[in-house]
């Protein structure tokens, strides 16, 4: 996929002087850093911002913003770059506003199971920072991305059917405005009833609205007992329609993976694992050792009714790890299909009664393709992902997989579920935000987008359609 490629103006010359008088060298702009905060893990061609800066503090995030918003300079956040929506891309020019050295761990309050970061802190940092508390912070998207970024564009992962999504696990935010103007929303209680709630209109705004510079969010106890297993399918429809009644028997299972087979050959290719090559649920249970036991006993019942087989655990941290970093590992399994190529990735999310019958249609328009396609899903949630494998030189197979995406977000809106469970919008399915929400609710995000950035500085060209 290419980016829309709009006008940009060359950055004005007293911007970068400003920009080098208050950072010093953290205002770059050498060709190599700029390539390197201009791209993500999108299928999306390169965007280089005109100069990238590294603050360490929201005071120097807010002095950024306010010389961009005087000279109308667009700014772009920027955590990992682990987004596969071109989030990140500066496809109009500006400034990108790397985070990744505000990092750390400011507050951990162990009796509030809360904790208070920086954006650049990410997932992995987070979970060390806690070690010897009892306490982890369980959202999991698989990149080790930061907590900024996830909170930008609502990531979730495969814990989020227990612990939910960071829409859940964000309690408070620090932003700084385009115009330099630094906002605090909420509190560290547990809730409130005080006015708008900002804090979640700013989780999951990718970046649009402003840009998040300290997070308090939710931290969780340690299960007293964690077990992990895999089960075999003869078909991905009997795995779901397992999934379906395990969600529907109320199991509080923590982890609940759908890979297909074609998936599972990728991952046993780059993990050198050998697990069955057919459909497969990856399931991980959390709580006391017969509450973890009883959850097993139930998932490893219903699995049996539904076809399934080779039921097997995978009880030692170890075991588990290389169980979850190889699920993990999907998308660069994905990208070793064929050499020379790219991934196109695609995520949508339907009510969970309506899974099996999404997931069924869309492996046929899969084959229809011809492309290498794996589908793996936080079905727990409802929510599957494609990694369609395409060489981004061939615009027969770039058109093939815009039109899969196409059927595949189409078909989840007319069963009443979403255009993206957790990718986020982005450049990529703003063309669908209309069709979900209606003419209405995206003339209301516009309002809300004017109020706060009416120059449309704060990472332009998302989210929002033209």
């Amino acid at each position: 996929m290419n980016a829309p490629a709009p006008s940009r103006r060359p950055l004005p010359a007293e911007v970068l002087a400003g920009l080098r008088a208050a950072l010093g060298e953290r205002a770059a702009t050498g060709e190599s850093v700029r390539a390197q905060y201009g791209r993500d893990e999108s299928s999306f061609a390169p965007a280089p911002p005109d100069a990238v800066v590294f603050p360490r503090s929201t005071d120097e995030v807010a002095a950024v913003a306010r010389l961009c918003h005087a000279h109308g300079v667009p700014m772009i956040p920027y955590g990992v770059g682990s987004s596969v929506e071109g989030h990140v891309l500066a496809v109009r020019g500006g400034v990108s506003v790397a985070l990744g050295q505000m990092n750390e761990v400011l507050a951990v309050h162990a009796a509030d199971l809360d904790a208070v970061v920086q954006p650049g802190v990410t997932r992995k940092q987070l979970n060390e920072a806690l070690k010897g508390t009892g306490l982890f912070f369980p959202l999991d998207p698989g990149a080790d991305a930061s907590i900024g970024g996830m909170a930008a564009t609502r990531a979730s992962g495969t814990n989020a059917v227990r612990y939910g999504t960071m829409r859940e696990n964000v309690l408070a935010l620090t932003v700084v405005l385009a115009d330099g103007t630094v906002l605090r929303t909420g509190t560290r209680a547990r809730k409130s009833s005080a006015g708008y709630d900002l804090t979640r209109l700013f989780v999951g705004s990718e970046g649009t609205l402003g840009i998040i510079t300290e997070l308090t969010v939710r931290v969780h106890p340690q299960p007293e007992a964690i077990s992990a297993a895999t089960c075999r399918f003869p078909t991905v429809r009997d795995a779901v329609e397992a999934v379906i009644q395990i969600i529907q028997l109320g199991v509080p299972i923590a982890r609940c993976e759908l890979v297909d087979a074609a998936a599972i050959r990728a991952i046993n290719r780059h993990s050198k694992t050998a697990l069955p090559e057919a459909p497969m649920l990856f399931f991980e249970f959390h709580g006391s050792p017969a509450g973890v036991a009883e959850q097993a006993r139930t998932v490893e019942a219903v699995a049996t009714e539904r076809g399934g087989a080779g039921f097997e655990w995978s009880a030692t941290p170890e075991e588990r790890t290389r169980l979850w970093t190889a699920r993990h590992h999907c998308y660069f399994a994905t990208l070793g299909l064929r050499p020379n190529t790219r991934v196109v990735s695609t995520d949508v999310c339907v009510p969970i009664s309506r899974l099996a019958d999404c997931i069924a249609a869309t492996e046929a328009d899969c084959a229809a393709t011809g492309l290498p396609i794996v589908l793996v899903g936080h079905v727990g949630d409802g929510n599957f992902h494609l990694g369609i494998n395409v060489d981004p030189a061939s615009h027969d197979e770039m058109a093939r997989a815009e039109a899969l995406n196409r059927r595949v977000v189409g078909r989840a809106l007319e069963l009443g579920g979403t255009s993206t469970g957790e990718h986020g919008i982005g450049l990529g399915k703003r063309e669908f935000l209309e069709a979900e929400h209606g003419a209405a609710a995206v003339a209301t995000m516009r309002a809300v987008k004017r109020a706060l950035d009416p120059q449309n500085l704060m990472n332009p060209g998302k989210v929002i359609p033209d």
